[in-house]
């Protein structure tokens, strides 16, 4: 991918719709902060902040996410004991969000369309305890081998795995409560810790949006009465985002609608209802856009669909 602007400012196609320009790119040279959110299978947030404490890690809570903490100064955080034990789990802070949006509860049926590697997985898992199901996939067999070791390190036993084409899924494995589609996509809002992310090209828009506009299209497909599926990508790209958000509308609005993707305390901007000359459904103001420098974190994207009640 190449930045057609160069190198000196990243993402300049970007620059109308960034709210503080200098801001944003004053964050992107920032090293990205690490987060974690507490395993509730095996411990309790007021159990791991003691732990914390008496090994001299420094921390702080994630308001906007009860059992997450952002870690200060923190070495090696994966080669941790605690994390070894499976206390807690590393995810970046706008990873969070898909999951904390999806409303899960005890019993649902839960279907994640492209798993791999598995931090939003293991955390829906975490989230759904013993008496719920969850069905994780991916295309990718050596993406997964990751997942199933999260699994067994976290003591996560409610998780079913398998190997699919997401665009292309049989009936046969059945309707679900919730599904995320957390699609591939160019990544542009990982530049903070991959520094060849920089803007893709028309090329790479076309090839990724056909991938992305099937996946949401199946999981809709798959989804009960009632239920919400959440659609979100690491990327700033309209063409990945509202675009394919305004041709779901187009073809499934009279079922389905956006409701508002505002997790109390997160600061962060609506989707976009125009970029370049083409406007979008009004309800793309629901969705969310993430900047590196709204909570000095990665780049988002979020819209969640609701079923139309009969």
């Amino acid at each position: 991918m190449t930045d057609p602007a160069g190198d000196r400012e990243p993402f300049q196609r970007y620059r109308s719709i960034i709210d503080d320009w200098q801001a944003f790119q004053a964050a992107l040279k920032r090293p990205l902060p690490t987060c974690i959110w507490v395993n509730p299978r095996k411990t309790t947030p007021s159990e791991l902040e003691h732990h914390f404490n008496a090994q001299g890690i420094g921390f702080e809570p994630i308001p906007w996410r009860p059992g997450a903490y952002r870690l200060i100064d923190v070495a090696h955080p994966g080669s941790r004991l605690a994390y070894l034990a499976g206390l807690y789990q590393i995810q970046e802070e706008v990873s969070m969000l898909p999951v904390a949006l999806m409303d899960l509860q005890c019993g649902q049926r839960v279907f994640d369309a492209c798993a791999a590697p598995g931090s939003k997985t293991t955390e829906i898992a975490a989230a759904l305890g013993p008496t719920g199901t969850l069905i994780a996939n991916d295309r990718n067999f050596r993406r997964m081998r990751p997942l199933a070791r999260s699994l067994d390190r976290l003591g996560l036993t409610n998780t079913a795995v398998m190997v699919e084409d997401a665009t292309n899924l049989s009936g046969d494995i059945g309707t679900f409560d919730r599904l995320l589609a957390d699609v591939p996509c160019s990544c542009e809002g990982t530049s903070r810790k991959n520094m060849d992310a920089r803007t893709a090209t028309t090329d790479d828009f076309g090839r990724l949006n056909t991938i992305q506009r099937a996946i949401l299209k199946r999981c809709l497909e798959l989804a009960r009465p009632n239920a919400r599926v959440v659609y979100s990508t690491c990327t700033y790209a309209p063409e990945e985002n509202e675009v394919i958000v305004d041709d779901i509308l187009d073809e499934f609005g009279e079922s389905w609608q956006l409701i508002p993707a505002r997790p109390e305390g997160f600061a962060a901007s609506p989707g976009l209802i125009e970029w370049r000359g083409q406007h979008f459904d009004s309800q793309l103001e629901h969705a969310l856009r993430v900047y590196p420098h709204h909570r000095d974190s990665g780049g988002f994207f979020v819209a969640v669909f609701q079923r139309r009640c009969p």
